[in-house]
């Protein structure tokens, strides 16, 4: 028994308009590519810049607001667009194209590369970025070493405190979960 099925000229139009987007609109990778091409035209994107001016650029925010620093948010941008947490402190200092990326993006996502805690310079990221909480997430911007090695200046935004330029030993002790990282557009 053949049957024969009668379509509407609009269900027919509605068929055709779909089988075209289908055929033209841009895939979607289940994979995540998308993602990952669009972090890559970011990070293509970065201008290079120099470890003298990645820390011009952190002290700008030590008294950028009215001659205090910038307090944290994880919800608020500051008046330059860039958030006013830790990892848009440091995508502020670095010059990063905005959205700038979040601390587990300036560790995983090729805007960073791993290198040994005892090879820090100046302008160089401490992160600790292996957390599901993203309170127990955060970066600082090395600026040079304490005598002895034991701690170390470094620029941050801190929670309660805002932007500031503090000791820290983060990365020093066994199990922190902290490491360094060398930003890859730092002309050096």
């Amino acid at each position: 028994m053949n049957r024969i099925r009668r379509w509407s000229v609009p269900a027919l139009a509605a068929t055709a308009l779909l089988g075209s987007l289908t055929l033209t609109a841009p895939a979607v990778a289940a994979t995540g590519t998308d993602t990952v091409a669009q972090a890559q035209d970011l990070r293509a994107a970065a201008p290079k810049i120099t470890r003298a001016e990645e820390i011009r650029r952190a002290t700008l925010w030590l008294t950028a607001d009215a001659g205090k620093p910038v307090p944290y948010s994880q919800h608020k941008n500051w008046k330059d667009g860039y958030r006013q947490d830790c990892s848009g402190y440091a995508s502020m200092a670095l010059n990063l194209p905005k959205p700038a990326p979040n601390t587990v993006a300036l560790k995983n996502d090729g805007w960073t590369k791993p290198i040994k805690m005892s090879e820090l310079r100046q302008g160089d990221l401490v992160i600790k970025a292996n957390s599901d909480d993203p309170n127990h997430r955060h970066v600082v911007i090395f600026d040079h070493w304490d005598s002895g090695k034991h701690s170390y200046q470094a620029y941050e935004q801190a929670g309660h405190v805002g932007t500031r330029h503090t000791s820290h030993s983060y990365g020093l002790k066994d199990g922190d979960g902290y490491h360094a990282y060398r930003p890859v557009n730092l002309a050096d």
